[in-house]
């Protein structure tokens, strides 16, 4: 019997890789604030995060699938000029609430 190889989506090969990044379990979501707005040029850095304005300042959030891949983030922003001012790890439950957010322009 033969058997045909198939391509595989990006979706498919990204979740996989996901997967075995995080040894199993779902990746854990973070809101990173940075100092000032982060244009749309900048924002090509983060393509896995959405940007929201938070008064002056910008709201970054989405998953991440592991403590590498944040301190990676943390040297990107670092590499970029930006400040960072806080990070949190949203509990896995709940999505974050960014009605109150201005939507970048």
């Amino acid at each position: 019997m033969r058997c045909a190889l198939t391509r595989r989506t990006a979706t498919l090969i990204t979740w996989q890789s996901t997967k075995r990044a995080t040894g199993g379990r779902e990746p854990r979501r973070y809101e990173i604030c940075v100092r000032g707005p982060i244009g749309l040029t900048l924002m090509q850095a983060f393509p896995t995060l959405a940007a929201a304005r938070r008064g002056q300042d910008t709201l970054l959030t989405g998953p991440l699938p592991d403590q590498s891949a944040l301190y990676g983030l943390i040297h990107q922003l670092e590499a970029l000029g930006l400040e960072l001012l806080e990070i949190r790890c949203l509990p896995t439950s709940v999505r974050p609430d960014i009605t109150n957010k201005e939507p970048l322009t």
